[in-house]
């Protein structure tokens, strides 16, 4: 039997189809909002909020080259272009998963950073680290995706026939070492990191918050927005992962047992819910951002108003930000510290 022809009923091909048609639209236009809030607001944007638009980035790299043609394959019955595309398609899913969860994980450090003194208004991160932070992520990512070229791994169609990514079950022998190396530095590590980090910047928010409590009525506002960033990163990691971790038991499962065992029904749905880790991050900004509701309901009402879309310029609660004080708060802060010393 070919390997490239699904293994599911044409039904299924077509509910596949569909559903990977609306994560695409969904992942596409989301993203494509944050970004352009990105842009519209670029002179008043921090530093460390350029890894929530290069967050942004990545699952709209990951929409946009991926999506297209699975859709196309699943209405077709069979993967479409052969082991070329089957290759491509394969390292563009593993460069862009890479490159988020390391993103998440530099975002993580970045906000324990940050957290350890809430109360400074001294930017704690410049613009040349972070670049810095996105060109590493970037390297990183390619230079995983580009081992199963090499030989290290090898990237092969899934069991069900309608999509490629790494070749799990071909790996049991000549590329074992690749899935521990991966497994230990792309998730485990990554993940562990990350978890740290958010309980470190839980404590320092809860001894922060206890020790404005002697000092001042107003520095708690500091804790409140932190909270609420802190609430953001949380769900956007716990989306990633949790999307991710299905996905991931099913390919372990590939490497230690037959993969015959697994009905290609079942090792659709793992697949089709990993796909659907790049529409989360607009949703989530969109729930717990007031003024990134805010902005894309004022971009909307002017899109339909007018022939220009235009974004309010005001000065916001960093909408997209998940690593910055507000500059209200800041002021208030400094305006605290000020009366507390005079």
């Amino acid at each position: 039997m070919d390997i490239y022809t699904s293994t599911l009923s044409p039904a299924l091909d077509i509910g596949a189809g569909c559903y990977l048609l609306v994560i695409a639209v969904l992942s596409i236009v989301g993203n494509l909002l944050v970004i352009t809030m990105a842009v519209k607001r670029s002179s008043r944007m921090k530093p460390p909020e350029l890894l929530s638009v290069n967050l942004a980035i990545t699952d709209l790299g990951a929409a946009v080259s991926m999506y297209p043609l699975a859709v196309a394959s699943a209405w077709n019955h069979r993967w479409l272009g052969g082991e070329a595309t089957c290759t491509y398609y394969g390292l563009a899913g593993f460069f862009f998963g890479v490159a988020s969860i390391m993103n998440l994980t530099i975002l993580a450090i970045v906000r324990f950073i940050v957290s350890l003194n809430l109360q400074s208004p001294r930017e704690k991160i410049s613009w040349k680290t972070v670049k810095m932070l996105c060109m590493w992520i970037w390297l990183y990512a390619l230079i995983w995706a580009i081992f199963p070229i090499l030989g290290w791994g090898r990237y092969g169609p899934e069991p069900f026939g309608l999509s490629c990514s790494l070749a799990w079950g071909q790996m049991k022998t000549e590329g074992f070492s690749f899935v521990i190396s991966m497994f230990s530095l792309n998730l485990v590590t990554p993940s562990v990191v990350i978890i740290f980090c958010y309980f470190g910047i839980a404590f320092n928010l809860f001894f922060t918050y206890k020790k404005s409590l002697n000092n001042s009525k107003r520095i708690p506002n500091i804790v409140k927005l932190h909270r609420r960033l802190l609430a953001i990163a949380v769900l956007v990691s716990i989306g990633f992962i949790g999307c991710w971790a299905p996905y991931g038991l099913v390919s372990l499962w590939s490497i230690f047992r037959d993969t015959n065992t697994i009905p290609p029904e079942v090792s659709l749905l793992p697949c089709m819910f990993a796909k659907s880790s790049t529409v989360y991050n607009p949703l989530i900004y969109y729930l717990f951002s007031q003024s990134f509701k805010k902005e894309v309901k004022q971009m909307g009402w002017r899109c339909l108003g007018s022939n220009s879309c235009r974004v309010s310029n005001s000065i916001n609660d960093n909408g997209i930000s998940m690593v910055n004080m507000d500059m209200k708060y800041k002021t208030e802060v400094t305006s605290t510290q000020q009366r507390s010393q005079s």
